[in-house]
């Protein structure tokens, strides 16, 4: 590196003055703007759905930008910058965890939805296959029943989707799934004819 002439070194250093006094200036008051961002990237976050999908990170940014308060309670101005710019960062972390985990959520959700549901159109069908006819009443009646719970927690599920309660949705279909399998399978194994029936 070059070395300076005496007579430039005042103005090679007027960089480095200027950025010297914007830090005194920043630290000998209260960090109002900072602050300010750090709260309102907290409430965007929140928006964002952090509360349910990046809680740990919500609450660090929380923390931070209250540990910011305190500091400027104690006048550590320098202190409190510190803080409230972590709580933004974090705040501003929180929110991008949560739209990625939420779209996550939603992604399993559907397809738990579109899952069980094609399980459903398919015990629908079963039912309309003449091979069922001759299997004994209690096994169709059972299955017809466990269907139409299953149909009903289906519709409760694409209500929540809706709703936008995903983790609802998926656990809602994942059970509609297991009732339908199980009524599948009774349909598909025939039960050996009662006493009464073989008489006839």
């Amino acid at each position: 590196m070059p070395c300076l002439p005496p007579r430039a070194w005042p103005r090679a250093l007027l960089p480095l003055v200027a950025l010297l006094a914007t830090l005194l200036v920043a630290c000998s008051e209260p960090p109002n703007k900072e602050m300010n961002q750090a709260q309102g990237a907290i409430d965007a976050a929140r928006a964002a759905g952090a509360e349910q999908y990046a809680a740990s990170e919500l609450q660090a940014a929380v923390t931070a930008l209250a540990q910011a308060g305190e500091a400027v309670k104690a006048r550590d101005y320098r202190l409190a910058l510190a803080h409230a710019l972590d709580s933004r960062e974090g705040a501003q972390n929180a929110a991008k965890v949560a739209v990625d985990a939420r779209a996550k959520a939603r992604g399993d959700a559907e397809r738990h939805l579109a899952e069980a549901t094609a399980l459903l159109e398919r015990a629908d069908a079963r039912l309309e296959e003449p091979a069922v006819a001759r299997l004994p009443r209690r096994i169709v009646t059972g299955a017809r029943a466990t269907l139409n719970t299953a149909r009903a927690s289906l519709q409760e599920a694409r209500a929540a989707l809706t709703a936008e309660e995903y983790e609802r949705v998926s656990r809602l279909a994942s059970g509609a799934a297991k009732e339908i399998q199980a009524a599948l399978t009774a349909l598909g194994t025939p039960a050996a004819p009662a006493v009464n029936e073989r008489r006839h």
